[in-house]
C-alpha cells in the first residue's frame, strides 16, 4: 500500500500548489504564474537528477516526451482560456472527469483496467469531486453539462480533462523508458522551455513580475515539483487510474485549506462530496 502514501502526497502538494497559486494570481499575470509552476520546479528536480543520475533511455522515451510535453503545454493554454471565457462554477467541475476518461484511455494505451471495487471507487471519487467542485449548486448539478451546449469554456475544460487522461498514461510510458525520477525532470524541462514563447507573446512587459515576486513563485514551483515526483513514484507502483483518482482528493484538502487560509465559506455544504470521495478512496485502497 506504499503507492497510496505517494498518491496522497500527490494530492496534498496539488492542493498546496493551488493555494500558493491563488496568492500569486492576486497581483500577477496568469501566464507568468502558470510558467512558474514548471520553471521553479527545475532546481528541485535538478537535485534529483544529480543524486539519481541519468538512466538508460528506452526507444519510446523521445516519443513519450514529445507527446506528453507538447500536450501539457497545450492543456495549460486551454485551461487558462477556459476559465477566462466562462465562469469557474461551470468549468472547474468538468476537470474532475479525467479518471472517468481513463477507464477508456488506460486500457487502450497501457492495457490497465481496475477490478470491480476499483471501478466503483473511481466512480465515487469522480462523483464526489464533481459535487465538491460545483460551487453554485443552486444552479443545479447539470448546469456544467447544459453550459457545454452554449458556452466555449466548459467545452475547452472537458477537452483538457480528456487530454490529461492520455498524458497521465504517457507518463507511465516515459517512466518505463527512463526512470521514475528522470522522467519528471525531462518532461518538466520540456514544458518550461516550451512555455517561453507563450509567456513572451501573452505576457509582454510583465516578465518583471517574476523577479519582484520570487517569494511567491518559488514555493509554487517547489510544491508543483514535489507533486510531480510523488505522482510519478505512485504511477510506477499501481494503476494510473487509481493514482489520478486519489490525486483528485486534493479538492477536499483545498476546501479545508481555503476555509482556514482564505476564510472561504461553504465547508459544511461540501461535506457530502467529501464523504463520497472518501468512500471511493476506501474501496480502492482496501479492496483493490
Amino acid at each position: 500500500m506504499s503507492w497510496f502514501l505517494f498518491a496522497f502526497l500527490t494530492a496534498l502538494f496539488r492542493s498546496l500548489t493551488d493555494v500558493a497559486g491563488k496568492f500569486g494570481l492576486k497581483n500577477m499575470d496568469e501566464y507568468i504564474v502558470a510558467w512558474s509552476l514548471f520553471l521553479f520546479a527545475l532546481p528541485f528536480m535538478a537535485l534529483l537528477l544529480i543524486v539519481k543520475g541519468v538512466p538508460e533511455i528506452g526507444e519510446d522515451f523521445w516519443m513519450a516526451l514529445l507527446i506528453g510535453g507538447g500536450a501539457n503545454i497545450g492543456t495549460n493554454l486551454l485551461y487558462m482560456r477556459a476559465i477566462k471565457v466562462s465562469d469557474l462554477s461551470i468549468t472547474i467541475p468538468l476537470i474532475t472527469f479525467t479518471p472517468l476518461f481513463m477507464l477508456i484511455t488506460s486500457p487502450l494505451i497501457l492495457g490497465e483496467f481496475p477490478n470491480l471495487f476499483g471501478l466503483a471507487g473511481i466512480l465515487l471519487i469522480v462523483g464526489g469531486s464533481y459535487i465538491l467542485n460545483l460551487k453554485e449548486s443552486s444552479k443545479g448539478y447539470m448546469a456544467p453539462f447544459r453550459a457545454l451546449v452554449r458556452e466555449k469554456g466548459p467545452r475547452l475544460m472537458l477537452l483538457v480533462a480528456f487530454i490529461w487522461s492520455i498524458t497521465a498514461n504517457i507518463d507511465k510510458i516515459g517512466i518505463e523508458n527512463s526512470s521514475v525520477f528522470f522522467w519528471p525532470v525531462a518532461v518538466n524541462t520540456f514544458i518550461a522551455i516550451g512555455f517561453i514563447p507563450v509567456v513572451l507573446l501573452r505576457s509582454k512587459g510583465k516578465t518583471r513580475q517574476i523577479t519582484s515576486n520570487l517569494r511567491t513563485l518559488v514555493p509554487i514551483g517547489l510544491f508543483h515539483g514535489m507533486m510531480i515526483v510523488f505522482q510519478m513514484v505512485a504511477v510506477s507502483m499501481t494503476l494510473v487510474a487509481y493514482v489520478i483518482s486519489i490525486k483528485r482528493t486534493s479538492a477536499v484538502i483545498s476546501v479545508v485549506l481555503g476555509s482556514l487560509v482564505f476564510r472561504e465559506t461553504g465547508l459544511r455544504e461540501r461535506l457530502t462530496g467529501s464523504a463520497i470521495m472518501v468512500a471511493g478512496v476506501v474501496l480502492i485502497t482496501v479492496f483493490s
